[in-house]
């Protein structure tokens, strides 16, 4: 049987490669279909009958906003020729059957979304509450098979109803073209989150492959299988083995296992979205980007808008604003920017959305306490930044220390780093009193013993795979460093004859097939966000 389980697989080559041939010479109509066809091939061969729950998720929420969006015009047409006040009042009723209407869908989606993930940790968590009360009744834990991929598209889903009820953009009436935007399956795994008016079109009206498409989606797609293939799957033997028995390592031996597993999951991540998204580009289709190089950072709050882009606006645009321009939060603004300033009154509220934000983050991540500290660990490090930067500001200008100087910045982009990998050690760890047991051997227990003995080179990784690891690194970070100073590799490289163009991309695909992690004593490593 046909079957993909990950972007990194030959299948999914074959598949791409046959949809980008039908796409080239199959006339605009043709096209649409076989590309809907594909996807849903795509999907069912990933997640097999649990595909059901994709297709109950695009009906209803297709249905629901065409119901909206009906319900719309009824108001207008109600509300047509008539006074001001009189406006006011038939406004308000639609608004409540539209918000009914609204709570009842994406209450649905999220209600589905949470039983499949959450309810094993809801249900475990209640024994463990009966048990410690004495009770001898336990209940059930339930199991459930999640589908890949369903946290990605039901907040993809979400925004689009949102956005039909906030009139930002207008219900989708062809369930074609609807299914298409939700079912595209570059993307259908790990996202980016797109918003509908993102990219429903662009599939709609899909041209024909234009040779410059191929040859720069072609290029973004070898450089996701170099970062996945050849430093996030070869730590992956390392990271397993510290984080599964991090009781029998010392601190530095932990330390360098959070340093690499936040290295794997940035590789494994952005990796997979350079693939997504160098797809698309192939189609002629643009995604919005995951990831624009977060370790350039010198801020937490600065990283979160540079990694997982998409997921922090969603948080932003259908959690954060709602939240902080709800009455009682502009009112709770109001009274406390009278009594704490401009700078610490608006903190509150904005504290009471930023704590809802991150939560969410946390849980939707994953179902365990670990993934909540991990939420709260950033809510709390963002918080207490915003609060402390009129501090910093005084304090650099009494030590005259320009914050715009690059030693300065450097500093920033370091500290920030440590931070992230603090986190994404609560994050990978096997539990929250696992990640809180390996942060203190980082602290109490810190030996160089394993190094100057050589037994860390035993640990999945020999000497010669942390050689191919710093210099793949070291690759990525001047490539990365020549984006953030504005110069487009990929682009500069269009502009070079043809032999020039190719050397390149044979150089990176023998790189690839040299120093690659796979074949015997390598285990196929999924993608680490289609668990999410």
């Amino acid at each position: 049987m046909f079957q993909i389980s990950t972007y990194f697989s030959l299948a999914y080559l074959v598949l791409l490669g046959i949809t980008v041939v039908l796409c080239a010479v199959l006339p605009k109509n043709f096209r649409r279909l076989t590309l809907l066809f594909f996807s849903w091939l795509f999907f069912f061969s990933v997640s097999g009958k649990l595909m059901i729950y994709l297709i109950l998720t695009i009906a209803t929420v297709f249905n629901t906003a065409i119901w909206l969006s009906n319900v719309q015009k009824e108001q207008d047409t109600a509300a047509k020729d008539l006074d001001r006040e009189t406006k006011k009042l038939i406004k308000a009723k639609y608004q409540r059957k539209q918000r009914g209407i609204l709570a009842l869908c994406g209450g649905i989606n999220i209600a589905l979304l949470l039983m499949l993930k959450y309810s094993p940790f809801a249900a475990t968590n209640i024994n463990t509450l009966l048990r410690l009360m004495g009770a001898s009744y336990q209940i059930r834990v339930p199991s459930f098979i999640i589908p890949i991929g369903i946290s990605f598209y039901t907040l993809q889903a979400v925004a689009y109803l949102f956005d039909v009820y906030r009139k930002k953009i207008q219900a989708d009436p062809n369930p074609i073209r609807f299914a298409l935007f939700m079912s595209f399956f570059p993307q259908i795994m790990e996202g980016p989150i797109c918003r509908y008016s993102d990219t429903a079109y662009e599939l709609w009206n899909l041209e024909r492959v234009r040779f410059e498409n191929l040859i720069l989606g072609g290029e973004r797609i070898i450089f996701g299988f170099m970062k996945k293939m050849v430093v996030a799957d070869r730590l992956n033997m390392f990271i397993n083995e510290v984080f599964t028995h991090y009781f029998l390592y010392d601190g530095f031996v932990n330390a360098l296992a959070m340093v690499c597993y936040t290295l794997q999951l940035y590789m494994d991540f952005s990796g997979t979205m350079d693939v997504v998204i160098g797809s698309a580009q192939i189609f002629g289709i643009k995604m919005p980007e995951n990831f624009q190089r977060p370790f350039f950072s010198v801020t937490i709050s600065e990283f979160w808008k540079r990694w997982h882009i998409t997921l922090g606006t969603w948080f932003k645009d259908y959690i954060f604003y709602p939240v902080t321009m709800s009455k009682p939060m502009k009112h709770m603004t109001s009274k406390a920017r009278k009594k704490l300033g401009n700078h610490y009154g608006p903190l509150i509220a904005g504290g009471v959305s930023l704590f809802c934000v991150w939560i969410c983050n946390g849980i939707w991540h994953g179902a365990g306490w670990h993934y909540i500290f991990f939420g709260m660990y950033h809510f709390a490090l963002i918080l207490g930044g915003n609060m402390l930067e009129p501090l910093a500001i005084k304090t650099a200008a009494r030590l005259k220390i320009n914050r715009k100087s690059l030693p300065y910045r450097v500093m920033q982009m370091a500290r920030t780093t440590v931070l992230v990998c603090l986190g994404e050690l609560f994050f990978r760890a096997h539990g929250l009193r696992a990640g809180l047991v390996m942060f203190k051997k980082i602290f109490t227990e810190f030996s160089l013993a394993t190094l100057m003995n050589g037994s860390l080179f035993t640990l999945g990784m020999d000497i010669f795979d942390y050689y191919i690891i710093i210099v793949s690194v070291i690759m990525i970070f001047v490539i990365s460093l020549l984006q953030e100073k504005g110069i487009n590799l990929r682009q500069s490289l269009q502009k070079k004859n043809l032999a020039v163009q190719f050397t390149a991309v044979y150089a990176l695909i023998m790189f690839i097939v040299i120093f690659g992690a796979y074949g015997q004593g390598y285990i196929p490593v999924d993608p680490i966000y289609a668990g999410f």
